[in-house]
């Protein structure tokens, strides 16, 4: 269903963000591993959890999780180390999505998974049984979820695992992230540098509860950053958190909104913007590139995105999208090398009737939203591709005045 959206002019009132879907999905392996009988509270209800635990309370061994991309990587991992023959497959862009470095690392520790079409993409054959572990090497400026895959698995490798991580590292902070639920669940790591050291110790189950996410909440900060004032305030966040999302508070101040904690309330506030051209390394924040990208040019204020290589292989090519999309709202950006997102400030003449295409990503239609600020009546494209992430996303923009029509 395609809706247009517009604003009311006051932006004010209260938001219930979602479970972390990050989290969720790394306690569910870790949970499933240790075999533990203890509830999990606050799971995600995400699209991209209930493929996950779809598929660890199934019984069958044939497993289609559409576009979740984080349960193709977590999952592959996992079914490597579980006895029987399993068929994963997913939706037609996930069989776009590389696998390669993840397979070949899981088959030199013992693995044997093949694959089924193209190789080096999903669809997979993975024949669960005994894994030897050991030591390997592993490039890591492709996506930390190989990273992580592998290690939540290797408590339960014979050897344990020793892993290098060569070349750039992308998104270290949800290696890091992996290595602090792993050591709750009771694993022995040792990090130094590039370098990994995981012990055979096997999970001891524990309660554990899910924070909110982080990557949510940057389209309420974006939301404010467009709106000429206003006040939000986020529920479930956590001021020292294991998401290295949340280091967005910082850099959204630039942009205009001012975040303090009340309580374990996160109350945004609109202020005065202190820069007029933003310069930012989004490696260890990937997924906020579009939030960013969007309030930039809605506000004037030319950019430069380094660290933005891995968006090229998400749920959506998110460089490419971003570029065509805002071309429609009518600014001109550009990319430098494969690493650098560009707006220089060149304006077009926007579309007289705009519709943005969401491309299957859920982080489309949410950064776009908050554009109707500036554009109202514009039209997103498939309104529940939001529920990968963010099930509620709408019905919590419509608390702080967002209206819509369902439009064909």
């Amino acid at each position: 269903m395609n809706i247009a959206v517009c604003f009311n002019d006051k932006i004010k009132g209260i938001v219930s963000l979602p479970a972390s879907k990050s989290i969720s999905n790394r306690i569910l392996i870790l949970n499933a591993l240790a075999d533990s009988p203890l509830e999990i509270e606050n799971l995600s209800d995400c699209d991209d959890t209930k493929s996950m635990l779809q598929v660890l309370q199934s019984d069958v061994n044939y497993f289609d999780i559409g576009h979740a991309g984080t349960a193709m990587r977590f999952l592959t991992a996992f079914l490597s180390r579980i006895v029987g023959i399993w068929d994963l497959t997913g939706s037609e862009r996930m069989k776009q999505r590389p696998i390669g470095v993840l397979v070949d690392a899981l088959n030199r520790l013992g693995a044997h998974i093949e694959y089924r079409e193209q190789v080096g993409f999903p669809p997979l054959r993975i024949y669960g049984s005994y894994l030897r572990g050991g030591e390997i090497s592993i490039p890591a400026s492709v996506s930390s979820q190989y990273i992580s895959a592998l290690m939540m698995i290797a408590p339960y490798m014979a050897e344990g695992l020793r892993l290098r991580l060569t070349g750039k590292v992308v998104s270290r902070k949800y290696i890091d992230m992996t290595v602090a639920l792993m050591r709750f669940f009771g694993a022995e790591i040792e990090t130094n540098g590039d370098f990994i050291k995981i012990a055979p110790l096997p999970y001891t189950p524990v309660p554990f509860r899910v924070e909110s996410d982080w990557s949510a909440a940057s389209y309420f900060y974006e939301l404010l950053a467009i709106a000429e004032g206003g006040e939000i305030t986020l529920t479930g966040l956590e001021k020292e958190s294991l998401q290295g999302d949340a280091g967005q508070v910082y850099v959204w101040e630039k942009l205009g909104v001012k975040s303090s904690w009340q309580g374990d309330k996160l109350m945004l506030r609109k202020k005065e913007v202190e820069i007029r051209f933003l310069e930012f390394n989004f490696v260890e924040m990937p997924d906020l590139v579009q939030s960013f990208a969007v309030a930039c040019c809605m506000n004037g204020i030319p950019f430069s995105f380094s660290g933005v290589e891995t968006l090229r292989i998400k749920e959506t090519d998110r460089i490419t999208a971003l570029i065509t999309e805002l071309r429609k709202l009518g600014y001109e950006l550009s990319t430098e090398g494969e690493g650098v997102l560009k707006w220089e400030g060149t304006l077009a003449l926007p579309e007289k009737n705009i519709c943005i295409e969401t491309y299957h990503d859920h982080r489309m239609a949410m950064a776009f939203a908050p554009a109707a600020l500036k554009h109202p009546g514009m039209v997103i494209v498939d309104k529940e591709v939001v529920s990968k992430s963010f099930a509620d996303y709408w019905k919590e923009l419509q608390k702080l005045g967002l209206e819509i029509e369902e439009v064909k």
